[in-house]
């Protein structure tokens, strides 16, 4: 590539938790007019790193040069006075407050008058933002609990790019949009590159890294491992750096053609949840993996919670084999009906408990009447190491995880539950190569062991892999059923879709 301007240096930066070493002496450049690619395992230190530059979290050792000068973000709002702004994994906007105020959180000074805040002429500059970025439809005045969990990333997106910031990170954004929402991102990110500045992007996803990035870093347990030119490498090569051996390149399976057990283990009968499903009706089978596909609003992500009994509005039935209706959550869990959801931080976890509380918490009541710490931490221990999660110990709080190893809590939680049926909502987003498989050959050894799984994913190359069957939905009703085929396209899926 074309000789660039240096604008952001990373000199020996440590970062160290406890004996474990999350980042350990990196040192990294990064040039004007660039999206650099920031890749590796889960846990290999890519966000921790990202989150030093950019005030999450205070700086361990080493030094961040901005243009020259050396910067140390003692918070976010600090960074984004820097030039440094970040887009997040998770959830990055607060409930109980305003979309404008979301906006201008820690930022609202430029609204204050004689110590009284301009209320109105926040809410008018959000809104100029908003339909200046094409999103019309969000309103600043809205509290921000009005709006989707993807509504909520687009306003993420404003707030962390109306400034021109130097340097934008975008950590793992992609796995929380649909592709609608990529499409937007993606403008947003050609533009700050093309204003001269620097996008870094974290990202699992070998295909957008390899269509995105001009520039490609690996991080391996903490350690810097290269930085390669886009053009010199292929996904193959990137995926043999980050986990420092060939990969086989083998994630889905490979049966074809295998018939569908005839017994159903659950069934859901004219279910409804006003606008957002429209009498769904289905089976799905012990043995078999049942996909449920369609883009972000189509009502998918409503149908896993209504088929765990936690959508309170639903009308119509789910019954389990032996009769049992799953009308709430507890019967789902007392009756072995497992869930994940899209959104891990807000419904799958206790972000501020330990991941041995999490891991066990499903379980407690099967424990006997003795229950001590040391049975639930070993417990914990056993089904976390069995995921391979990256932590020191089962007493780390989850919120200290990894994105990847906070999604791996959550499945270590339904195997310690012995769970027969999993709803499984997005059960890859956020997780790396290596993991990624490894959780596909878990998903296939529970089929074969005739467990009923269901993936909602708008993955779509993840449905026609794993899949028994996939159910496309469109405008909240099943549009289409389609069977496990090698000459099933891409094409024929999307076209249901829109």
């Amino acid at each position: 590539m074309a000789e660039k301007e240096l604008l952001l240096h990373a000199e020996q930066i440590d970062k160290a938790f406890g004996p474990t070493h999350a980042v350990d002496h990196v040192s990294l450049d990064f040039y004007k007019g660039e999206v650099h690619c920031l890749i590796g395992e889960n846990g290999s230190g890519k966000s921790t790193f990202t989150n030093m530059l950019t005030g999450i979290l205070p700086i361990g050792s080493g030094t961040f040069t901005l243009e020259g000068q050396e910067v140390a973000p003692k918070n976010q709002v600090d960074a984004n006075h820097h030039g440094i702004a970040i887009i997040v994994q998770e959830q990055g906007t607060l409930d109980g407050l305003t979309v404008a105020e979301n906006m201008f959180l820690g930022d609202e000074g430029q609204f204050m008058h004689n110590g009284i805040k301009n209320t109105g002429a926040m809410v008018k500059k959000a809104q100029e933002l908003l339909d200046d970025y094409g999103f019309n439809y969000i309103k600043a005045a809205d509290p921000i609990e009005n709006y989707t969990f993807e509504e909520r990333k687009l306003v993420e997106i404003v707030k962390a790019t109306w400034f021109n910031p130097k340097v934008l990170v975008v950590d793992e954004t992609t796995t929380a949009l649909s592709q609608d929402g990529r499409y937007e991102l993606f403008k947003v990110i050609n533009r700050v590159r093309d204003h001269g500045d620097c996008v870094i992007m974290i990202d699992h996803d070998m295909d957008i890294v390899m269509s995105m990035a001009d520039r490609i870093s690996v991080l391996r347990d903490g350690e810097y491992i290269a930085t390669v030119n886009k053009a010199d490498v292929d996904a193959d090569k990137l995926k043999t750096l980050m986990v420092g051996r060939e990969m086989n390149g083998k994630y889905y399976r490979t049966d074809w053609g295998e018939s569908l057990a005839s017994d159903v283990a659950m069934k859901v009968d004219h279910v409804s949840v006003p606008g957002e499903l429209e009498d769904i009706s289905l089976e799905l089978h012990n043995g078999e993996i049942l996909g449920i596909g369609g883009l972000s609003e189509c009502g998918m992500h409503e149908l896993g919670k209504a088929m765990f009994g936690a959508s309170y509005e639903r009308t119509g039935s789910v019954t389990l084999a032996d009769g049992t209706e799953i009308d709430d959550i507890n019967t789902a869990i007392d009756h072995g009906v497992a869930y994940t959801s899209k959104d891990r931080d807000k419904e799958s976890l206790l972000i501020n408990d330990t991941i041995a509380d999490n891991i066990t918490l499903p379980s407690l009541r099967d424990y006997g009447k003795i229950l001590t710490g040391k049975k639930i931490r070993t417990e914990a221990d056993t089904y976390a190491k069995e995921m391979s999660t990256k932590m020191v110990s089962v007493n780390q709080f989850v919120s200290a995880l990894s994105g990847g190893n906070k999604q791996k809590v959550v499945i270590a939680r339904w195997l310690a539950k012995h769970s027969d049926i999993l709803l499984l909502d997005s059960p890859t987003r956020g997780i790396d190569i290596k993991v990624k498989a490894d959780i596909y050959n878990l998903l296939d050894d529970m089929r074969q062991q005739g467990k009923a799984v269901l993936i909602i994913s708008e993955e779509i190359a993840e449905l026609m892999g794993m899949c028994d069957r996939i159910l496309i939905m469109k405008d909240h009703k099943i549009e289409k059923e389609l069977v496990r085929d090698k000459s099933l396209t891409d094409t024929e899926i999307i076209k249901y879709m829109i």
